[in-house]
């Protein structure tokens, strides 16, 4: 696939599950990526904070693998190196990570995702080349320290306008938040601990899926889209 046909896998892929092998119950990102990937998943984003740039890389290669097999999108979150390394479909930076134009010289055919939580960090992101943006994070979450301040709905109806690329919103999402989060704007809905700490992460991957489609159709038929 080109660029763009990526994109719009992207654009379409609902559900954006994200890895947290530290929120996971004891089970390694490779198998977590293993059941949402038999669960029809489209999309997934490899993050850890937490390990050595030796074992992201040989989790890449692995997350690589099952990707292509499963005929998913690989975003690596931080990492432009290793995208690069493992030809991943894209890399997603947050607001202290490499800057975004360096990135898109470096790698100007990878998707290229940013993290933003405010009106000003949306607008530079897309100024400075980003393909889609994550807003939020929206309720309190056990996976990003250092954030106090949440937007909620209230905060993506606000920001939700000056988004012109395709926007994904997370922090702390749950299977309840989302019909309001659909009604408010969102289209791709990235969950973590949802997912990467139920007891059957494929069951769950199936559920929210159908959730976000069967909302999404719900509030069509019934006009009460945004």
């Amino acid at each position: 696939m080109n660029k763009d046909e990526k994109m719009e896998l992207f654009k379409n892929a609902a559900l954006y599950p994200v890895t947290s092998e530290v929120h996971s119950k004891g089970r390694r990102d490779e198998d977590i990526l293993l059941s949402i990937a038999e669960a029809g998943a489209r999309v997934i984003q490899l993050r850890d904070k937490f390990a050595n740039k030796k074992r992201f890389y040989e989790k890449a290669i692995y997350f690589r693998e099952i990707t292509r097999k499963y005929d998913m999108l690989l975003i690596i979150n931080d990492h432009l190196d290793i995208a690069l390394a493992v030809d991943a479909d894209g890399v997603h930076l947050g607001q202290e990570d490499l800057p975004i134009k360096v990135a898109r010289r470096l790698a100007p055919d990878l998707i290229i995702g940013a993290s933003t939580h405010n009106k000003e960090e949306i607008v530079s992101a897309q100024n400075d080349g980003a393909d889609y943006i994550n807003i939020g994070p929206i309720f309190t979450t056990q996976t990003r320290e250092g954030h106090n301040t949440f937007l909620g709905i209230e905060g993506l109806l606000e920001l939700k306008d000056y988004a012109k690329v395709p926007f994904s919103v997370m922090g702390g999402i749950k299977a309840h938040h989302i019909p309001d989060l659909i009604r408010a704007g969102a289209r791709i809905i990235a969950m973590v601990t949802e997912i990467t700490e139920s007891d059957d992460v494929s069951l769950k991957t199936r559920e929210m899926l159908n959730k976000i489609k069967r909302t999404t159709q719900s509030l069509t038929n019934s006009k009460n889209y945004i």
